[in-house]
């Protein structure tokens, strides 16, 4: 007799998680929509959301752009630029985002004004340290702090390409660039897009430390409300409600990405 496995029924199938998510996703609109002072509240914070986005989107789009060079540098094969990358990935990486924000602000930006200063001498033009906005000490923070994680990430996909294929393309005469853009780089993609896609969810969340230096983003809105008003269960709800509704949907659409890569790179 032959045994036939029978197919899983769809409840055995149900993401319950993703339910779960869905229910409190549906709680938390319903409270906004009929509670007055959910409402009041949301209202009073969604300004925050746009500062958020914003910070987030250029400081991740900087980061992956000194990321790649720093893995490049990493994988070079020079001595020098390896060690150079080497250097600077440890040492970013050991120093906690929140330190790295306040050393930046505090410290790196007055530093940088006295060396713009410096060299406008000539011109007698002078710029202020007021002139450089908390928003973009931030930006610079955020940047810096996050290119050493992404630096890892595109050199691991680097270095996952086989390299016998490397080999074969410079045997037909390709320079190292078109090496690179031809046959590294679309291979590794497939392996960097995931993690790099969960960077960007970790950032959204690490960005609520800008909150620290005054900018007015969704945890400094939500701080300022709830130390006026004391309404610090209302207001930390929707504090959350906000931040969860953009790293679960970003997270959905890593991991329908990663579906999608591995369906097409059997």
């Amino acid at each position: 007799m032959t045994y036939i496995p029978r197919k899983p029924s769809i409840l055995s199938r149900m993401p319950w998680w993703l339910l779960a998510i869905g229910l409190l996703f549906v709680v938390g609109l319903w409270a906004i929509s009929n509670d007055a002072g959910y409402s009041q509240i949301f209202r009073a914070l969604s300004g925050g959301v746009l500062t958020t986005v914003w910070v987030t989107l250029i400081a991740f789009f900087a980061a992956t752009l000194i990321g790649l060079l720093v893995a490049l540098a990493r994988t070079s094969g020079n001595r020098i630029l390896c060690e150079t990358a080497t250097f600077y990935v440890e040492i970013i990486r050991g120093i906690p985002v929140l330190v790295f924000l306040f050393y930046v602000a505090f410290v790196g930006a007055p530093f940088m004004v006295g060396a713009v200063n410096w060299l406008l001498q000539p011109f007698d033009t002078l710029v202020t340290i007021r002139q450089f906005d908390f928003v973009w000490r931030a930006i610079v923070a955020l940047t810096i702090c996050y290119s050493a994680f992404i630096a890892e990430i595109f050199r691991a996909g680097i270095e996952s390409v086989d390299r016998g294929q490397l080999e074969a393309a410079r045997s037909l005469g390709l320079s190292r660039w078109k090496c690179f853009r031809l046959v590294t780089f679309p291979q590794a993609l497939r392996t960097i897009l995931p993690p790099l896609a969960n960077d960007f969810v970790s950032m959204i969340k690490d960005s609520a430390l800008v909150s620290a230096l005054g900018v007015q983003d969704i945890t400094q809105l939500g701080k300022v409300y709830s130390s006026g008003t004391f309404l610090f269960f209302e207001t930390y709800n929707v504090v959350a409600f906000l931040y969860l509704t953009m790293t679960i949907s970003l997270s959905l659409l890593v991991r329908l990405l990663e579906r999608y890569l591995r369906e097409n790179t059997r």
